[in-house]
């Protein structure tokens, strides 16, 4: 369809949408930039240029089809095209763009795809580059990947070509408005209030825990709820690729990672940042996640006075986490014995939180395991708290207990320094208050304490 401004109204055809759009959104384009209006009046400024563009196009447009044409269009310019309405959904937790027709969210912890759809792959691009350029990170043939962190604290990375086969993709994680606490995790049973009591006296005594887990399964959010368990008076220094905790203390000092710019110079990784705030003098060192050479320096500032460390890493068990960690502190680029790595990741490590994603979509911390030290050329591992499952429901629902083992790990006397005297109770399957912790909740009680 040719837009000709000096036809005769006509009726719209579903195969000439495309142009239409492109058409108005063109001409919106070119005004804004001609006669740029105030940032809190660019929505006005839309709405009018808009009607101008369709009463010059002189297509005959339903109201319906006339609202959504302009909702897209402003979505294009204020926003981030088709997918800002799932951007604006509270129960949409992450957006994955696999291409024009592939959109897909998680909900619930379950994925499903939606009917978003985009015009074609060069729409998909626009949308990454309004979303990347204005945080001052580039995307192109040369830096086809970008990692970046929304306004709002939501998690972005994109791909394009040619690394991205198929076209552009990019994928949000959106930033929670509402902070979890540990008594949201005891409600939605990822654990039980004796591994909340457990947990919150190891993050008090300044043991070194890392949290565990695949992709999705929680570790952030389980890192900033243990993170909120350190005391008020003392000095936090966070490391974060992406800065997405959200601690409430005071003393904290955030820092996130530059990427280089267009000469590949300025860059600052995680490794740099970990190395830098040695000399901050923290009395805690929160890195959001070990994926490179700085899990030696982060295993060196455990070892060497800074105790209470926290940090996440992705394995899928605590025995794949230790593997891992070796693998990581390798890629420093250390000529160092496998043993020694061993050696370190053992006088390090307390303790391993293992976090789990089940098939129906439900978040479990499965594993608290003590890293016990070194046996022969084995780091020993001992499990404090275990998720053992049972089965699954008709309704597809994992079936399990969240329990103690019955071991006591070997750094009680720790725990009980700082003032925490952990009964024998705490680590007895059978005891009162872990079969408590332990029985099926009741329904109502679930839909109550939501409506409180």
């Amino acid at each position: 369809m040719t837009i000709n401004p000096a036809t005769e109204p006509q009726t719209l055809r579903g195969e000439n949408l495309a142009k239409l759009k492109s058409y108005v959104a063109n001409f919106v384009q070119r005004e804004l930039e001609a006669n740029p209006p105030p940032y809190e009046k660019r929505r006005e400024a839309i709405n009018y240029i808009f009607e101008q563009a369709i009463t010059q196009t002189r297509v005959s447009l339903s109201r319906t089809m006339k609202a959504q044409l302009l909702h897209d269009i402003s979505n294009d310019m204020l926003g981030y095209g088709p997918i800002q309405p799932l951007l604006d959904d509270e129960t949409v937790t992450e957006v994955m763009v696999n291409g024009p027709t592939k959109v897909y969210v998680e909900r619930k912890g379950i994925l499903e795809k939606t009917g978003v759809v985009f015009d074609d792959d060069d729409h998909v691009l626009r949308i990454i580059n309004r979303i990347v350029l204005p945080l001052g990170r580039r995307i192109d043939n040369e830096n086809p990947t970008v990692d970046a962190r929304l306004p709002d604290g939501s998690r972005v990375n994109a791909v394009i070509p040619p690394v991205a086969i198929d076209g552009p993709s990019v994928t949000i994680r959106k930033f929670s408005k509402d902070r979890l606490g540990v008594d949201d995790l005891v409600r939605f049973d990822s654990i039980t209030e004796t591994m909340a009591q457990f947990l919150r006296a190891c993050v008090k005594a300044h043991l070194n825990i890392i949290i565990s887990g695949g992709t999705g399964s929680g570790k952030t959010t389980l890192l900033n709820i243990l993170s909120g368990f350190i005391p008020e008076d003392e000095r936090i220094v966070t490391i974060e690729d992406a800065a997405e905790l959200q601690l409430q203390q005071d003393h904290v000092v955030r820092l996130e990672t530059k990427a280089p710019d267009a000469d590949n110079r300025g860059g600052v990784d995680i490794r740099h940042l970990v190395k830098n705030s040695l000399r901050m003098r923290p009395d805690r060192i929160v890195v959001g996640e070990c994926r490179g050479g700085e899990a030696l320096d982060m295993l060196q500032a455990m070892n060497t006075g800074h105790d209470g460390s926290l940090t996440t890493i992705h394995s899928n068990s605590p025995r794949d986490c230790t593997a891992r960690l070796e693998t990581l502190v390798l890629m420093a680029g250390m000529d160092m014995p496998l043993k020694v790595v061993r050696e370190q990741v053992a006088s390090a490590v307390d303790l391993i939180v293992q976090q789990t994603r089940f098939p129906d979509g439900t978040r479990k911390v499965t594993y608290i395991t003590e890293v016990a030290g070194m046996e022969g050329d084995t780091i020993v591992m001992t499990d404090v708290f275990k998720f053992e499952q049972t089965g699954t429901d008709a309704q597809g629902k994992v079936i399990g207990e969240l329990k103690p083992t019955g071991i006591r790990p070997l750094f009680m006397n720790r725990l009980e320094r700082a003032g925490f005297k952990l009964g024998a109770a705490v680590f007895m399957p059978n005891s009162p208050a872990n079969r408590a912790a332990n029985q099926q909740p009741n329904p109502d009680d679930i839909r109550r304490r939501r409506r409180r």
